[in-house]
């Protein structure tokens, strides 16, 4: 299994968590293009166990289609990046979880 496979069955795995009859309804998990290309993803922590904890703002800019930018804010977990840093942002999100969660 490669790390995009990994990250990917992570992600799943944590958002099956959060479903509960409600938090799906109201919250969730979004990933989208940007146009400059790239890619957006926001996932809301509201009502989840990391809703209190911080992501400090984080930019690796290493050109003009490789960089990642991930932070929280209100509740919510951003991160854009370039069009092949999709993989790379979810683990950002994924070693965040665990670290706030074990």
């Amino acid at each position: 299994m490669n790390e995009s496979d990994e990250v990917l069955g992570w992600l799943q795995d944590w958002y099956a968590a959060q479903c509960n009859d409600d938090w799906e309804h109201e919250w969730g998990v979004k990933i989208a293009t940007l146009d400059n290309p790239g890619w957006t993803v926001t996932i809301n922590l509201e009502e989840t166990d990391l809703e209190e904890h911080a992501f400090p703002r984080q930019d690796v800019n290493r050109s003009t289609h490789d960089w990642v930018w991930a932070w929280t804010s209100e509740k919510i977990f951003h991160a854009r990046c370039g069009p092949a840093n999709l993989a790379e942002a979810l683990t950002l999100f994924r070693a965040w979880a665990i670290s706030k969660t074990s």
